[in-house]
């Protein structure tokens, strides 16, 4: 039975290293301004959804330093700080902003210290529990980047560490410096690309953290999700969500959005279950 007052906890939990959260997490993108620009127009409202967020049983929160840029890592401070004992923060590095709508992956290792100890301060932690590399920087060599997380991790500035935006073989490189708990890939109904890199995460027991697992709203518009929507008197979102869950063990979707409704509703998509012939209708 869902809990209808933490209805994220419903799809269960999984391990990030010897942290454990629950299954259904949250995205802070949507925190900042549009565009993922600057401030939010309603400081106190981001606030208030982030706490919600809490409250409805998200206990990952991911962000990035390039939200913002560092505005999402801000935002999650001012609202949660002390943070309660179950939440679990986890934040990027490499992607930096250099406009509005730019995005430039950056893996020079002095970055890399510098976006870390930047997290640290606006996230007001000595230890990250999760640090992810945000993006691979062609012109620096991944086990370069990498390495050097892996040397922060030692100096004990981070906890678990991350990969995103890979494919098998990065993963495989990044598995050989350090311990790897997660790797996040754009996946969802409309976008299977990482289809390797799942199959490696379910291999390996790493937890995948789908980014855009909605698909930017592209694939909620596909007939078959619709179709199954209505049969389950569910929305589209929430088919999209569910199907994630069922479609991996190790899968840990980040739903974001800058409105509580939207928060809420995609909350309750743990209530939604599949039948065999939904499954095979949206494979």
């Amino acid at each position: 039975m869902v809990d209808t007052r933490r209805p994220a906890a419903a799809a269960g939990t999984i391990r990030l290293g010897d942290l454990t959260v629950n299954r259904l997490a949250f995205g802070a993108m949507r925190v900042a301004g549009p565009g993922v620009w600057g401030d939010p127009a309603d400081r106190p409202a981001m606030h208030r959804l982030l706490r919600r967020a809490f409250e409805l049983g998200h206990t990952f929160f991911d962000t990035a330093d390039s939200y913002g840029p560092d505005v999402s890592e801000t935002m999650i401070a001012e609202a949660l700080y002390p943070y309660p004992k179950e939440l679990v923060i986890g934040t990027k590095g490499g992607f930096v902003r250099p406009r509005n709508h730019g995005w430039k992956a950056n893996g020079h290792p002095e970055h890399l210290r510098r976006a870390l100890d930047g997290s640290l301060k606006r996230l007001r932690l000595e230890c990250i529990d999760l640090y992810q590399f945000h993006v691979p920087d062609p012109e620096v060599p991944f086990v370069e980047s990498f390495g050097t997380l892996a040397e922060l991790r030692r100096a004990g500035k981070i906890r678990h560490l991350g990969v995103s935006n890979v494919d098998v073989r990065e993963l495989e490189q990044a598995r050989r410096i350090a311990p790897v708990v997660s790797v996040q890939n754009e996946y969802n109904i409309g976008d299977r690309a990482s289809d390797a890199v799942l199959a490696a995460c379910e291999a390996a027991g790493i937890a995948f953290i789908p980014w855009y697992p909605l698909g930017a709203g592209r694939a909620l518009t596909s007939r078959k999700v619709q179709r199954v929507a209505k049969r389950l008197n569910a929305t589209p979102s929430q088919v999209a969500l569910a199907w994630l869950l069922a479609r991996s063990p190790v899968m840990m979707p980040i739903p974001g959005t800058s409105s509580i409704a939207h928060l809420e509703q995609n909350a309750a998509s743990t209530a939604v279950r599949l039948l065999p012939a939904d499954r095979s209708a949206l494979d």
